[in-house]
C-alpha cells in the first residue's frame, strides 16, 4: 500500500517546511533589524521582533502538522479529530500559499506548494474509509419489501 510511505513523506516535508519557514522569517527579521529603516513610520525593532515571532509560530504550526503525519505513519491509522483538522488546514494553507507564490516568487515555488498540497490530500484520502450504508439492499433483486426492483421507463421524444 502507499498509505504509510505517503505519510512518511508528508511528515518529512512538513518538518522541513517548519524549519525552512522559521529560518526564513528569522533571517528576514535580522535583516530588518540591521538595516534600521522604518516602513511607513513603523518601528524597525517591532517589525524585526514580529517577523521572528511569526516565523516561530508558523514553524511550530507546520511542525505540529508534521507530527500528526508522523503519528499517522507510525500507527497506520487515519488522523482523527484535531489532527485531521490540522491536516485539512495545512492543505488549505498550502493552497493559499501556492496562489500567492505564483505571483510573488514564481512557478517553481507554486509547483512545490501544489506538490505538498497534493501529498497532504493524498494522505487524507488514502486513509479515508468507505462507510457501508446501514440498510444495504438485499442481493436477491428485491427492494426490501419483496417487490422486484425495476428501472424507470425510458423517455420518449415526439
Amino acid at each position: 500500500m502507499v498509505r504509510r510511505p505517503v505519510a512518511w513523506v508528508v511528515a518529512v516535508v512538513l518538518f522541513g517546511e517548519a524549519l525552512g519557514i522559521a529560518a526564513l522569517n528569522w533571517i528576514l527579521g535580522v535583516a530588518v533589524d540591521r538595516q534600521d529603516m522604518s516602513l511607513a513610520g513603523l518601528d524597525p525593532h517591532m517589525m524585526s521582533v514580529s517577523s521572528k515571532i511569526g516565523g516561530i509560530v508558523f514553524g511550530l504550526y507546520f511542525a505540529l502538522c508534521g507530527l500528526v503525519a508522523l503519528l499517522v505513519a507510525l500507527r497506520d491509522r487515519p488522523a482523527a479529530g484535531f489532527g485531521r483538522v490540522l491536516l485539512i488546514s495545512a492543505a488549505v494553507v498550502h493552497g493559499l500559499l501556492g496562489a500567492f507564490t505564483w505571483g510573488l516568487v514564481g512557478p517553481p515555488a507554486f509547483l512545490f506548494m501544489m506538490l505538498v498540497l497534493g501529498l497532504i490530500v493524498l494522505l487524507l484520502m488514502t486513509y479515508d474509509r468507505a462507510a457501508e450504508p446501514a440498510d444495504t439492499a438485499p442481493q436477491d433483486g428485491t427492494g426490501g419489501g419483496g417487490t422486484p426492483v425495476t428501472s424507470p421507463a425510458a423517455p420518449t421524444t415526439p
